[in-house]
This record gives structure tokens, C-alpha cells and sequence, in this order.
């Protein structure tokens, strides 16, 4: 039975078709709108997550030929990799803090003013694999362990979208969604710092990519899957060609210089997937949204994966992922100058964390605002993973560790608030948390979730966009 709800709640994809069946039963919507209104999230989501495993299977192995042809030998951070390490002896712990978890985030968003519902399963999986792992080699053991774990993982999975809503509101058009994604500190910084750039007048916040016009010259770069497949052969191949022939060989049969060609356009066609599940899930679960907003959780707001938010800048999406690594790049290089553990750039946290941090600098503050984000959100993921590996316990030793910065940031809190204050450390950071989601009930002034249209009107306009 475990096994089954672990299966069932750590599927961003059965999750969100299960809120959309609340919503709509809740609206008393017919039979057939019910089972549309289900499926096409689900769908939507299926088709997001085969876009994204193309999208994975051509970065890894560019991974791998980064590493061969510079010569670069270190930890390659990866959640997955380090989630699969982990769970041979932590998987029972994991699963327990995931569905408690979960439960903790309903029940946060119903009693408190934190009413976002986090609907990316497979991050909050990874966070309670993060979690089980950080607070047993703190000392934590058994029943103790899986309910400090779950209140964590509930708690930040309420609070994380909270804090940079106003920022996601805008770069989201106010579609009625917020970031559901571990890596939110890195795109909130991102957004901010755009904000400042275009507030001291250094950048423009109405000249973003989003809005870039392309000449007719260059007329075959506005598709933003060509844009992407042009960028991706150009890296492969100079990548490729660096790592040499003999290398090349071991990664695939082809002629190196068609393998490139080809796993650059087999990239672009896995976001151009991704883009097609966005318009698939926004399409019905944001309408079904408001069943569960009038009926259950009052002004409940879905917290989505950050592929969704791709489609809102889309030449964003390559220029963050570009600039992202090369900020990984030159972290590296500082790691090893100050003889620090060497984090090589992971292409997928990279590509992922770095585009959706380059969407959110370039809608607050233009193109620069894009570039200076996604730059020191790429160092980012090179300095906090080598932070992180200490509190890791035995699994710090391995190969591997968490990428995406929330894992990195509240892993490195609780290891030191564990280090100077003992377990007593680990029950005033509960305590804290506690604070942060009751006091605002009491105080009118504060709002965590922000003025959002009501539910009809985004249906309305999301339907005349699907149109």
C-alpha cells in the first residue's frame, strides 16, 4: 500500500489530474467536462515530462563529453543520480516524509494564508530524499525523523512559491499560478535583480527577449525550436570536436559530426514537446482550479513545474541556459583555486534552473536583467552543491549530490543549525517555521498570496489563447 501512494504522489501528472477531478466535481461541471477536464493535465504533464526526458538523454552524454574533452574530473551535481543512492538505505523514510508532506501542504493551505498547493511530485520526492538523508546524519531517527521531515517538506512546499509570488505574477501574465519548483530561491534572486538593474536605470524592463523582433533576414530564427536546434548543434559540435573522435566513438557509432547534428535537433524537438504539455495543462487546470478555490481551500493556487513557465519567454529560455553555464563554468574555476570540492556544471540543472531564471530576469528587467540572473544563478549551482556535500553524511562521499538550489540552501541550514545547536537546533528551526506560516493569520496587512484574478477570468482568457 505504501508503495502505491509513493507511486501515486511523487507523479506531478496524477497529481495534477487528481486536483482537477476535486475542482471539477466540486464545480458540479458534467460528466464529460470532468473527464476532459482530468486527462488533459494529465496528458499535458505526460507530454512535458517526455519532452523533458529527450531533453535529458541528449544532455547527458554532453555532460560526459564536456568532462573528456577539457579534461575535467570532479562531482556532477544531479538529483536523480544522488535520489537513486540514497533511496538503497533511506527509501522507507523518503516515502514516509513525501505523503506526510503532502498532507502537511493541504492542511497548511487551508488554515493558513499560505494557500499554494505544490503539484511538482517528483521535486517534492527529491526533497524528502534530501530531507531523510540531512536529518539522519543529524541524528534524527525513526518516527521523529519522518514527522520533522514531513512538516519540513509541507511547510516548504507552501511557503517557497509565497515568497516570490508578486515576482511570478508578473512574469507569468497573472495566469493564476506560482513556482512549484526546488530551485525557487534562484529565480526569485533572479527577478529581483533585474528589478534593481532596471530600478537604477541600467536596463530597460520593456526591451526583453520576449518581445525581441527579428529582421527578415534572419526571419527563420523567430521559431524558437529552430533558434534552440541551431544554438544546441553549434555547442554539441564544438564539443564534440573537442573531445576528440576516439571519445566520440564511445558515446555513439555516428560520424561526429552528424551525431552533433542530430542531438542538437533531437533538444530542440524535446522543448518544442515541452511547450505543447504547457498549453495542454494551463489549458484545464487553472479553469478546474477555482472548484477547489470556492469549495475546499478558498483562493487555493496551483504551484506548477518551471517548464511551464517557458512558454512566457521562450528566447529566454536558450539565453539563460547559455549564460547559466558559463557562470557554472567560471564557478568551477573558483572552486578550484580555493581548493574546494569541483561541482562540473550539470547540463540539466543548468538548462532547467538557468532558462527558468533567465525567464523571470528578462520579464523584470529586460535583457540584462535576463543575462545577470541566469549569470549568478549559474555560479549558484556551483558554489552551494560544494557547500552542501558535508551535510550529506555518507552520501557526500559519493559522486554526486542535489543541484537545484532550495535542496542546497535548507540541506546547509539544517546541517549547521544542527552543528552549533545539537538537536535542539533542528526544534527551533521547526519553531520558526511554525512562526512564519501562523503569524501572518493574525496580522490583516500581510498578504502572502497577493490580489489574483478570480478563476473565470483566467479561464476566459486561457480559453481565447487556445482558440
Amino acid at each position: 500500500m505504501l508503495s502505491f501512494f509513493k507511486d501515486v504522489f511523487s507523479q506531478p501528472a496524477f497529481l495534477m489530474g487528481i486536483m482537477a477531478f476535486i475542482g471539477l466535481v466540486l464545480l458540479k461541471s458534467p460528466v464529460n467536462k470532468i473527464l476532459t477536464g482530468t486527462l488533459k493535465p494529465i496528458m499535458g504533464y505526460l507530454m512535458l515530462g517526455a519532452g523533458a526526458s529527450v531533453i535529458v538523454a541528449e544532455l547527458t552524454p554532453l555532460g560526459k563529453i564536456i568532462e573528456a574533452g577539457f579534461n575535467i574530473k570532479g562531482v556532477v551535481p544531479n538529483n536523480e543520480a544522488i535520489v537513486s543512492i540514497a533511496q538503497q538505505v533511506l527509501g522507507v523514510e523518503t516515502m514516509s516524509i513525501l505523503l506526510l508532506g503532502f498532507v502537511f501542504n493541504l492542511v497548511i493551505a487551508k488554515v493558513t494564508k499560505y494557500k499554494y498547493i505544490f503539484l511538482t511530485g517528483h521535486h517534492s520526492f527529491f526533497m524528502a530524499c534530501l530531507l531523510s538523508a540531512v536529518l539522519q546524519a543529524s541524528g534524527l531517527r525513526g518516527t521523529e525523523l519522518v514527522v520533522f521531515g514531513g512538516f519540513f517538506l509541507g511547510a516548504w512546499s507552501a511557503i517557497s512559491p509565497a515568497i516570490g509570488q508578486r515576482l511570478t505574477k508578473v512574469v507569468s501574465d497573472d495566469d493564476g499560478i506560482a513556482m512549484g519548483h526546488f530551485s525557487s530561491i534562484q529565480y526569485y534572486i533572479s527577478g529581483y535583480l533585474a528589478k534593481k538593474l532596471s530600478q537604477f536605470g541600467l536596463s530597460n524592463p520593456n526591451n526583453t527577449f520576449a518581445n525581441v523582433q527579428i529582421s527578415e533576414k534572419w526571419g527563420f530564427l523567430r521559431d524558437t525550436t529552430v533558434t534552440t536546434g541551431v544554438v544546441m548543434v553549434v555547442i554539441y559540435l564544438f564539443t564534440s570536436i573537442a573531445a576528440g573522435s576516439e571519445f566520440m566513438k564511445t558515446i555513439s557509432d555516428q560520424n561526429l559530426v552528424i551525431y552533433a547534428v542530430l542531438a542538437g535537433l533531437k533538444f530542440a524537438v524535446g522543448v518544442a514537446i515541452v511547450y505543447a504539455g504547457v498549453k495542454l495543462i494551463l489549458g484545464d487546470l487553472v479553469p478546474a482550479f477555482q472548484g477547489i478555490s470556492r469549495k475546499l481551500i478558498p483562493n487555493a493556487i496551483p504551484a506548477v513545474d518551471c517548464a511551464v513557465f517557458f512558454t512566457y519567454s521562450q528566447t529566454a529560455v536558450v539565453v539563460g541556459f547559455i549564460t547559466s553555464f558559463i557562470g557554472g563554468l567560471i564557478g568551477m574555476g573558483i572552486l578550484g583555486i580555493l581548493s574546494l570540492p569541483l561541482i562540473i556544471p550539470g547540463m540539466v540543472p543548468h538548462f532547467f534552473c538557468g532558462a527558468t531564471a533567465g525567464i523571470y530576469g528578462d520579464k523584470l528587467g529586460g535583457k540584462l536583467g535576463c543575462i545577470v540572473g541566469a549569470f549568478i544563478g549559474g555560479l549558484m549551482l556551483a558554489f552551494l552543491p560544494a557547500f552542501l556535500l558535508p551535510a550529506l553524511g555518507n552520501l557526500g562521499f559519493e559522486s554526486t549530490t542535489f543541484s537545484d538550489i532550495d535542496f542546497t540552501v535548507l540541506g546547509i541550514v539544517l546541517s549547521n543549525v544542527h552543528t552549533f545547536l545539537g538537536i535542539n537546533g533542528i526544534y527551533l528551526l521547526t519553531a520558526v517555521f511554525v512562526v512564519v506560516l501562523v503569524v501572518p493569520s493574525f496580522i490583516k496587512s500581510i498578504k502572502v498570496v497577493g490580489d489574483t484574478k478570480p478563476y473565470e477570468e483566467l479561464a476566459r482568457e486561457i480559453n481565447l489563447k487556445n482558440d
